[in-house]
């Protein structure tokens, strides 16, 4: 079953639980089996939408026969749209059916699919030309119809009004660092390291970070309503059927001068135009080198950075956001280079051993059943979090949540799941490594191709290390494919 609702008109805010209601009453009827509510809170113009992708993603893969929906708009509101999904539920065998019964594939009842999609993609952008004129209109009259004000700002009667607390005094600071000299990124770490909230902070927003960036700053320093000015409709939609925005020429753009106080003057903030016409970004990204990707913080669990400076590696956290988010935890790669070496001369100086041959098998026995052991856990982790997904439906179905707080609960949701398959990825490339190792001969090939190479390849680190570990001291602890771990 499919539900979408748009956030554009305020009256759907009930739909979610009606359309759940008609659903529950037409399946009873038939006797059918509940697979799974697909529910997008978000425009039918797109298709870029989580459930419908995740409902397509499982259409191919057979896991349900039929896809249920109120009406042909639920789906889509874009003809083209509309064409490529009917398509692709035939190829899958997958049956469409609307309970207005405009649509029932399993009656072959599909003569008027193409009127209903060209219909609703008109009755779209119809809507969609009366809300941006509606918005427009209240534009020109002065009034903020952003949904967040900006930081330093809030909205009272339409109206932007400098905050009585803290926040003008950061922005302010946030100009006077950069004219300074400081880049975003430096920015960013000071006032992580102050402590400062961040706009999401202030905003209210649920598990908002507390971390502060230099796009945000970016956002701050590039604002024209910190010089008083309301400058409004500065983007818009290409068209009703794609999100992709478009920059609006300036005489079109809506300008209201000298429409609230000022936390910037114009002098400022033209000067900071100015500069960030000229300068770059200062801190560069963190650059892929030899060991990217297999070197961790054994602290904070983020990447290791090669920094050229040290010749070696510092914890990804403490790069971006200094000692208050963690250690610097630096290691030379010579030295990570030379251990690999000397640990891989070790072990094939042992391999003929009987001994060592016995505890190489045991280990990767035991490393096996670990990682096979995690996976599992990870599995149950993954499946509670896609249950809580569930929940966050059902409230907001119920009304016990509103769709702003849906969106955000969903969001962190999706970040824990992310992180979850990341790791269960990462032990399923370990279970495999071990594999291409499992027995002896296969292993000593493996180690003397490792040695032949004048310089360690990023190719057969991959293959014989899993993961490196740099504690806040230096020392590392290595996690091979073939053996126990060693530790510097």
């Amino acid at each position: 079953m499919y539900i979408r609702v748009s956030t554009d008109k305020e009256e759907q805010k009930a739909s979610l639980k009606y359309q759940k209601e008609l659903f529950y009453r037409y399946i009873e009827e038939q006797g059918w089996d509940i697979y799974e509510f697909y529910v997008d809170v978000q425009t039918g113009t797109t298709e870029k939408r989580k459930s419908f992708q995740k409902m397509i993603e499982d259409a191919q893969d057979k896991k349900f026969d039929i896809i249920l929906a109120k009406e042909l708009s639920r789906l889509a509101r874009n003809g083209e749209l509309s064409y490529k999904f009917k398509n692709l539920c035939q190829n899958s065998d997958i049956h469409i059916i609307t309970l207005d019964n405009a649509i029932k594939t399993l009656e072959d009842k599909t003569d008027m699919y193409g009127l209903y999609a060209w219909i609703y993609e008109l009755e779209s952008q119809n809507t969609s030309n009366r809300v941006k004129e509606t918005l427009r209109t209240r534009a020109k009259k002065g009034l903020f119809k952003g949904s967040n004000p900006p930081y330093g700002y809030e909205v009272k009667n339409g109206k932007l009004y400098i905050r009585d607390d803290y926040t003008p005094k950061i922005v302010k600071r946030i100009y006077d660092e950069y004219l300074s000299g400081s880049g975003r990124d430096g920015i960013a770490r000071r006032l992580y390291n102050d402590n400062v909230p961040t706009p999401a902070d202030v905003a209210g927003k649920k598990n908002a970070s507390d971390k502060w960036n230099e796009s945000t700053i970016k956002l701050i320093l590039t604002n024209p309503h910190y010089v008083g000015d309301l400058v409004q409709g500065r983007t818009t939609t290409v068209s009703v059927t794609s999100k992709k925005r478009k920059i609006v020429a300036k005489e079109n753009q809506i300008v209201q001068k000298e429409a609230h106080k000022a936390i910037i003057s114009r002098e400022v903030f033209d000067a900071v135009q100015e500069q960030l016409k000229l300068r770059s970004k200062q801190i560069p990204a963190p650059k892929k080198h030899l060991f990217t990707n297999l070197l961790f913080c054994a602290d904070c669990g983020k990447g290791m950075w090669y920094r050229s400076n040290r010749k070696g590696y510092i914890c990804g956290s403490y790069g971006r956001y200094g000692k208050k988010a963690c250690s610097s935890h630096s290691v030379k790669e010579d030295i990570l280079k030379r251990t690999i070496i000397t640990d891989i001369k070790k072990h094939m100086e042992d391999i003929n051993k009987e001994e060592y041959v016995k505890q190489l098998e045991l280990q990767n026995k035991k490393s096996r059943s670990d990682a096979e052991k995690q996976i599992t856990k990870l599995d149950r982790q993954i499946d509670t979090l896609r249950k809580r997904k569930r929940k966050f439906v059902n409230l907001l179905a119920d009304e016990l949540i509103s769709q702003e707080d849906y969106r955000d609960n969903v969001e962190a949701n999706n970040k824990e799941i992310d992180e979850f398959i990341e790791q269960k990825n990462e032990l399923l490339q370990s279970i495999e490594n071990e594999q291409v190792v499992d027995n002896i001969s296969q292993l000593k090939q493996e180690l003397l191709r490792f040695l032949s190479f004048d310089e360690l390849t990023s190719e057969a680190l991959h293959r014989l290390v899993n993961r490196i570990d740099v504690k806040k001291d230096g020392k590392f602890k290595i996690h091979y494919s073939f053996a126990t771990s060693t530790t510097e």
